[in-house]
């Protein structure tokens, strides 16, 4: 027995592959020749293997069974999507759809490493019996082309004359007439003689007997005929890579004109998530956008508030290159899209506090110095509650307050791990460059343009100080005549004390004149 197993349940059926179409929320991409499958429970997951193991475990033992092809499947969590590789090829010619998916399986066997459980859909091996009427002899014996039938249907599922229902079932029973069972065969059927005006004819007189290879079914879309080739991928072998993989040598090969490739099942459902995620990126940074524009009223400042979110895919890529995990559409990619409605909260505060310094009069480098003084502490405290609430998560801890246990790892936790991956990765490094390129960028233009005007590019603006500088360095009797003509113009500072109340001052008494920065 293998260790970790529950309970099996087994279903079993008819010679030459399973009945009935695929059931809602079965297994998808069931092979056309199944003849039995075994559900397996696994005991509770704190007193069993790991089930990659007992898969692996399972698929040893089974190989050296002759005659038999076991696969293993785990339960799709998520929409069916069958095998990890499925490889569609289309035509309008059946036999070119044939010899192509042919092709393509011994390539698929050979060619390829890393994959298992190959198949394909083309029909099974087998041989139909096809006859063919020749109505020109038929027509010499007086034979009639519809009795030609019945007499076939002697030889094999019978004819039927009639219908029956027992008392005790609600469903009807045909009544079938054939031949005995020792003349049920295929030579019996040439020896089969038809009943016509001119008497007694053999059938083998104007009906030709042909062996073909059987086609169970025939499958179509777009208009077009279809057979797909199949494969599950190893342990440790991405899908993507082999999807790549095979698509560089179908580009490298030659095919008739009018087959088409196309990869369906895994591969396309992680495109349209993609695709649906990409949109949805695009969409929520146009809306933030927009409140950022009517918010700080300047181009610039937005632009650099959402250039947190590239820091913070980029903080992704090195958490997923740093913990070895993949990029999942679907869980790395929620993570991003959460980001960016996360990173941009810091950039805001630092330039809101910015521009409230800046409308106080304060220079632009102070003013960005308080900022960073002010704006630190909060916003390292909220990255790191954040980040340190989803350590657990990145790390499968449980913690169980009722038994006060802790358990590492489930078999649901696993499925958080790249998201809380994601968000702690992104979160900590847009955290530490925007506190240093957020900063930085906002002075830049100020000292552009100082560096400029220094080189004489550009006409210097002048600024607070340097207005406040230039009024204290003039002569004292230049100061007493424009104090003597702006009191006779009633301009002067009493006029002006007069009209709107006394100056401000110091602590040393003397009056300070508050001017902004003209370069703001």
């Amino acid at each position: 027995a293998v260790h970790g197993l529950k309970n099996v349940v087994m279903t079993s059926y008819a010679s030459g592959g399973r009945n009935g179409g695929v059931k809602l929320g079965d297994v998808q991409d069931k092979p056309a020749d199944l003849i039995g499958e075994m559900n397996l429970e696994f005991s509770d997951f704190c007193c069993r293997r790991p089930a990659s193991e007992i898969i692996e475990e399972i698929r040893e033992r089974v190989a050296p069974i002759a005659g038999i092809k076991v696969e293993t499947r785990k339960i799709e969590g998520g929409p069916p999507t069958g095998k990890d590789v499925r490889l569609e090829v289309k035509s309008r010619n059946y036999d070119e759809v044939a010899v192509t998916a042919a092709r393509v399986r011994a390539q698929f066997d050979n060619g390829f490493t890393g994959l298992r459980d190959i198949e394909d859909t083309r029909p099974l091996p087998g041989i139909e019996w096809q006859l063919a009427i020749d109505r020109e002899e038929a027509g010499r014996f007086n034979a009639a082309i519809v009795s030609v039938g019945s007499m076939v249907q002697l030889v094999t599922n019978g004819v039927m004359i009639g219908k029956y229902r027992p008392d005790d079932s609600e469903d009807e029973v045909e009544i079938r007439v054939r031949l005995p069972e020792g003349e049920r065969t295929l030579d019996d059927l040439d020896q089969l003689r038809l009943r016509t005006p001119n008497g007694l004819v053999p059938i083998a007189n104007f009906v030709d007997r042909t062996a073909e290879p059987k086609v169970s079914s025939i499958t179509r879309k777009d208009g077009l005929y279809t057979m797909t080739v199949k494969a599950n991928v190893v342990e440790g072998v991405l899908a993507d890579e082999k999807v790549k993989e095979i698509q560089s040598w179908i580009d490298g090969e030659t095919w008739p004109e009018d087959i088409v490739f196309r990869f369906r099942g895994a591969d396309e459902e992680t495109k349209e998530s993609g695709a649906f995620l990409m949109k949805a990126m695009l969409g929520s940074l146009f809306l933030m956008f927009i409140i950022l524009v009517s918010e700080f009223n300047s181009f610039y400042q937005t632009a650099l508030t959402l250039s947190t979110v590239v820091m913070s895919i980029l903080g992704v890529l090195i958490g997923m290159m740093i913990t070895g995990q993949t990029f999942s559409i679907i869980m790395t990619g929620t993570g991003v899209v959460a980001l960016a409605g996360i990173v941009v909260n810091n950039a805001i505060v630092l330039i809101d506090t910015y521009d409230r310094f800046r409308k106080d009069g304060i220079e632009t480098i102070e003013a960005i110095l308080k900022t960073s003084a002010q704006r630190l502490r909060p916003i390292l405290l909220t990255t790191i509650t954040t980040i340190a609430g989803l350590v657990p998560m990145a790390l499968q801890l449980n913690f169980n307050f009722v038994t006060r246990a802790t358990q590492i790892g489930s078999i649901t936790a696993g499925w958080w791990v790249q998201l809380a991956t994601a968000v702690i990765f992104g979160l900590a490094f847009s955290t530490l460059l925007t506190l240093v390129m957020v900063p930085t960028l906002l002075a830049a233009p100020t000292v552009w343009r100082e560096g400029l005007a220094r080189r004489g590019w550009i006409k210097a603006a002048p600024t607070a100080s340097a207005m406040m500088a230039s009024a204290g360095d003039r002569p004292p009797a230049a100061d007493a005549d424009a104090g003597k003509a702006d009191t006779e113009a009633g301009t002067g500072p009493d006029t002006a004390e007069a009209a709107d109340g006394p100056a401000p001052q110091n602590g040393n008494g003397e009056n300070v004149v508050r001017l902004r920065d003209a370069a703001e």
